[in-house]
């Protein structure tokens, strides 16, 4: 697919990966890149640097999908490429005694921002791809989604099933002219990575997010499903299949030796330990666990974090 004098639709389009594809899109000659984000202010700013258009988005929200659908196809015509590719953090916990959890609301909003966004986007754009005969969805997941993400049982789940319902996307809709592809990158140069240490994952190289973004264009105009702009993780997918035992027994060692790490560092008390189920108290843990730090632990979850 070119995306030349087509109208394209970016979520998460106000800053990082979202903003670079905003960028890039409108390079490659799209006549109208739409920047959907929560941001209203940010979206708008990037929508000025592109000759664009703006709209406030919470992709967890399907009214709110659905808005900037009819809205964009109103105003601007039809949607030739989706861009699923708003995500967040959250519901890290490198000292968590059980993968499950205390609370719901990390996975309640990692599913939603994750999985449903993707799945509103498809409900309310497929009948009007297949009418049209085609149409695109590029939706922006994680490597964690094809590995795993050590410390975030709910990201790497959630990011589990958006490659799940995206492979399922193609395959229902290859007959109808629908393409899909997937972008999967380990670590990218963003305000949120500047934020804390570069650790071992930097050692495959961490991009920046106009190399992912103009990897993707790349990718959209061969029409490949999975996006890799970390080519390596293709390796690391096929080590994976190859021996999943070894692979769980690999990564739990990991684990356990981040868990000891940074157990010398907090050593919190049997009151703390306590605190941890309050779920606000755990999200406050978790922001303290990704601060800046120059112990070499904060390099350790840097890597789980990006992964």
């Amino acid at each position: 697919m070119q995306v030349t004098g087509k109208i394209v639709v970016v979520t998460g389009g106000a800053k990082g990966i979202g903003r670079a594809l905003c960028d890039v899109f409108h390079r490659a000659g799209a006549a109208k890149v739409v920047v959907a984000d929560i941001d209203p202010a940010g979206a708008r700013a990037v929508a000025a640097k592109v000759d664009g258009a703006a709209f406030k988005c919470d992709v967890g929200k399907e009214t709110d999908i659905r808005h900037v659908v009819e809205e964009t196809e109103r105003q601007f015509g039809p949607i030739a490429l989706f861009c699923s590719n708003a995500g967040i953090g959250g519901g890290f916990d490198p000292l968590a005694d059980n993968a499950g959890g205390t609370s719901d609301e990390p996975w309640s909003r990692s599913w939603a921002v994750h999985v449903m966004a993707h799945v509103y986007a498809a409900r309310h754009l497929v009948p009007r791809m297949k009418a049209r005969g085609e149409g695109y969805f590029l939706n922006t997941i994680s490597a964690a989604g094809l590995l795993s993400q050590i410390g975030s049982p709910a990201y790497s789940t959630t990011k589990h099933a958006a490659v799940g319902f995206a492979e399922s996307l193609a395959i229902s809709h290859k007959a109808h002219g629908i393409r899909v592809s997937i972008l999967c990158p380990q670590g990218v140069d963003t305000d949120m990575l500047r934020s804390i240490p570069k650790g071992p994952q930097s050692g495959d190289g961490d991009l920046t997010p106009e190399q992912v973004a103009n990897d993707a264009l790349q990718g959209i105009e061969q029409e490949t499903f999975a996006i890799l702009p970390h080519p390596q993780v293709l390796g690391y997918m096929r080590k994976k299949t190859e021996n999943y035992d070894r692979w769980i027994s690999g990564m739990a060692k990991i684990q356990a030796r981040m868990r000891e790490d940074y157990g010398k560092l907090r050593r919190p008390s049997p009151s703390l330990r306590a605190k941890r189920s309050n779920p606000l108290l755990g999200k406050l843990d978790c922001f303290v666990a990704f601060a800046p730090r120059n112990d070499g632990v904060g390099a350790v979850l840097t890597q789980l974090f990006c992964a």
